[in-house]
C-alpha cells in the first residue's frame, strides 16, 4: 500500500485549506487504496521556525519531516496570501532537503477568496516544486468559496478534484477505476435566460 503524506497549511480551525486537503486525499485513497499521513503545519508552526533559526527540528516535527521524505506521493495545499503561498507553507518546504522529493508525484492545491488567485498554482506552487525535483501532476486544483457550492460536472471542484487525484494514482504507477463523469446539460434557452435575469 502506497504512503501519502498530505501536507495542510490552514491556519484557522476549521479551514477550507484543510477540506481541500482532505477531499483530494480522499479521492485518491478511493482511487489507490493508500496509507494518509495528515501533516498539519498550524500545529507544528513553532517548530518550523525553531528550526529556522537553530538548524534542529523538535522531535515532532522531524517526525512531521520524515513521514513527508519517507512518502511515495504528496498531496500539497496552502491558502493563497498576497497572491502566493502562505509564509508557513514555504518555511515547510525551507527546512526539508533540497533533495528529499526529488521524483515524488505532488498534487498541488490551494485555496483563496476568489477565483483570481487561483494562478498562484502556477506561478508560484509549480515552480516551488519544479526547483525541489517533484513531479507534479499536470492538473492543480484552487477552490474559491463560490466554488464549495457549485454544482457537478467536470469543471466543478468535484471534477477537478477527481481529475487531479487520477493523475496522482497514475503517477503512482496504478491505474486508477474509471469514473463515469455525468455532464450536466443546461438548455440554451435557459442560460440566456439567467445572463438576463442579471442586473
Amino acid at each position: 500500500m502506497p504512503k501519502l503524506a498530505v501536507i495542510s497549511a490552514g491556519l484557522s480551525q476549521p479551514s477550507s485549506t484543510r477540506l481541500l486537503a482532505d477531499r483530494l486525499a480522499a479521492e485518491t485513497d478511493r482511487l489507490l487504496p493508500s496509507e494518509i499521513h495528515v501533516v498539519e503545519l498550524r500545529d507544528v508552526a513553532g517548530d518550523i521556525t525553531n528550526n529556522m533559526l537553530t538548524g534542529y527540528p523538535s522531535p515532532a516535527l522531524r517526525a512531521e519531516i520524515e513521514a513527508v521524505t519517507g512518502a511515495d506521493a504528496l498531496i500539497a495545499v496552502t491558502p493563497v496570501f498576497s497572491a502566493s503561498y502562505s509564509g508557513l507553507f514555504k518555511s515547510f518546504f525551507d527546512v526539508l532537503d533540497t533533495t528529499a522529493l526529488r521524483g515524488k508525484p505532488v498534487l498541488i492545491g490551494a485555496t483563496g477568496g476568489s477565483a483570481r488567485h487561483s494562478l498562484a498554482l502556477e506561478y508560484a506552487l509549480r515552480p516551488l516544486f519544479a526547483y525541489l525535483r517533484a513531479q507534479v501532476v499536470p492538473t492543480a486544483v484552487f477552490a474559491a468559496s463560490e466554488d464549495w457550492g457549485s454544482a457537478g460536472g467536470n469543471d466543478s471542484l468535484g471534477g477537478r478534484i477527481t481529475r487531479a487525484a487520477g493523475e496522482l494514482a497514475e503517477a503512482l504507477g496504478r491505474q486508477p477505476e474509471r469514473v463515469e463523469q455525468v455532464e450536466v446539460l443546461i438548455p440554451f434557452e435557459q442560460q440566456l435566460a439567467a445572463l438576463r435575469a442579471r442586473p
